[in-house]
């Protein structure tokens, strides 16, 4: 080789050696930043070539293996959308129980309400009936025989109640169908809309434990077809509607209105709709309602991750949101409110751990991808309800200057409820 080319290589590998070192300072000053704030509840990041800047003398209860630079500065820049981005396609993996590591990683911050979430809410568009139902395809349209391979035979998509802590998830999510049917203190006869209605699981419940006529809105076609068939199968079309329409179409008059799960999608934009709604099909005399839903300590947008991925368009109201600008303007009173985000927790094992059972048929099915999105998205939500990122309200509530439909909450025990509920059931 030429004496001056031998000189330019050596030139040029000196320099890229150098820009190489530089970048390696930089990578380990980044991933000790990071390690700093993650070391506190015992997680340890591991880089591309092995290497961790850990110092803690405690045994980590699991590792974030970081596969490249750009995982790493995503982590840095934005760790709300590049943890979930990066996990999905590999770049981020965990090694270790993947429910403790979340979970300890959700506590190394508080739910603050920042200048960037305003802006986020004030840009946010209202949910129109056309974006609705293509928010409802996306997530609850991948097919009925996905949720089949995970969920309880019932397919109960929403946080079960837990009566006793020994109950299976079938069980918890009867014993939930049960409190919200007591909550409303539902009659024979009584007339009941839902909005929302998942497979149809509450609707038939309330027609064949509680005599209760029913009708259920919803936009998912999947859902829908699902539920008519059960109703059909089960003898209960006399007494169960579902409707293939929005929520804010709704019209007439009910006993009782209640929503189990929907109220996240209705968007902040959209709860004086929600509000008129209740106003004019809540009867005034004896009517009442329940909305079961996710919802907040303090006003925040939802993980973008969640609401890219997963949950487009949904948003989890505060208590306070609920009150002033859904029920006060419906001219509804709250009687009762309960919380039960360890509930959900709880059933969010027994989703995640169903969910990893079929993992490798979800993988066959639906690809890598898609499967490591649900994996974290289940025990996400998991670490956020048991640390209490996220709450689960039950809000039950009637009309102004209607008294409550049960003196103390004993009543709402199994034991106590009416002779004609019990006949119902027969």
């Amino acid at each position: 080789m030429h004496p001056a080319k031998a000189f330019e290589r050596t030139v040029g590998d000196l320099r890229r050696g150098a820009t190489e070192s530089r970048l390696g300072v930089a990578d380990r000053w980044l991933a000790a930043r990071l390690q700093s704030v993650i070391e506190s509840v015992d997680v340890r990041l591991e880089l591309w070539d092995g290497s961790s800047p850990y110092s803690a003398t405690s045994r980590p209860i699991g590792d974030l293996i970081v596969r490249d630079r750009r995982t790493l500065l995503g982590l840095i820049v934005n760790p709300e959308l590049y943890f979930g981005d990066a996990y999905m396609s590999g770049r981020l993996d965990i090694r270790g129980a993947i429910a403790p590591v979340l979970e300890a990683l959700s506590r190394t911050s508080a739910p603050e309400y920042s200048w960037k979430d305003r802006v986020l809410a004030a840009l946010a568009l209202p949910t129109t009936l056309a974006s609705a139902r293509r928010n409802v395809h996306h997530h609850y349209d991948l097919g009925n025989d996905f949720y089949q391979q995970w969920l309880d035979t019932d397919l109960v998509y929403t946080c079960a109640y837990f009566a006793n802590q020994t109950m299976s998830l079938e069980e918890a999510q009867r014993a939930k169908l049960d409190l919200v049917c007591r909550k409303l203190r539902l009659q024979p006869g009584d007339t009941v809309v839902e909005a929302g209605c998942g497979w149809g699981a509450l609707a038939v419940h309330m027609a064949r434990h509680y005599g209760a006529r029913v009708r259920a809105f919803n936009v998912s076609r999947e859902q829908l077809s699902y539920a008519r068939e059960r109703a059909r199968r089960e003898g209960l079309t006399d007494r169960v509607e579902f409707i293939d329409d929005d929520y804010r179409n709704v019209t007439g008059e009910f006993d009782a209105f209640v929503s189990v799960g929907m109220l996240e999608h209705v968007g902040l934009r959209q709860f004086r709709t929600l509000a008129n709604v209740l106003r004019r099909t809540v009867r005034r005399n004896g009517g009442r309602g329940l909305l079961h839903f996710i919802g907040r300590d303090a006003p925040r947008p939802l993980n973008p991750w969640i609401r890219r991925r997963i949950f487009p368009g949904a948003y989890p109201p505060t208590l306070a949101e609920v009150g002033t600008l859904i029920l006060t303007p419906a001219g509804m009173s709250i009687v009762d409110v309960e919380n039960l985000r360890l509930h959900y927790a709880r059933t969010l094992g027994h989703w995640h751990k169903r969910f990893a059972e079929v993992a490798d048929r979800m993988r066959a099915q639906y690809g890598g991808e898609f499967e490591r999105a649900w994996e974290l998205y289940l025990a996400g939500s998991q670490a956020a309800f048991a640390t209490g990122w996220m709450q689960l309200f039950q809000v039950v509530f009637t009309p102004f200057e209607t008294p409550p439909r049960y003196w103390t909450r004993a009543e709402l025990d199994g034991r106590h409820r009416g002779a004609r509920c019990t006949a119902a059931m027969r």
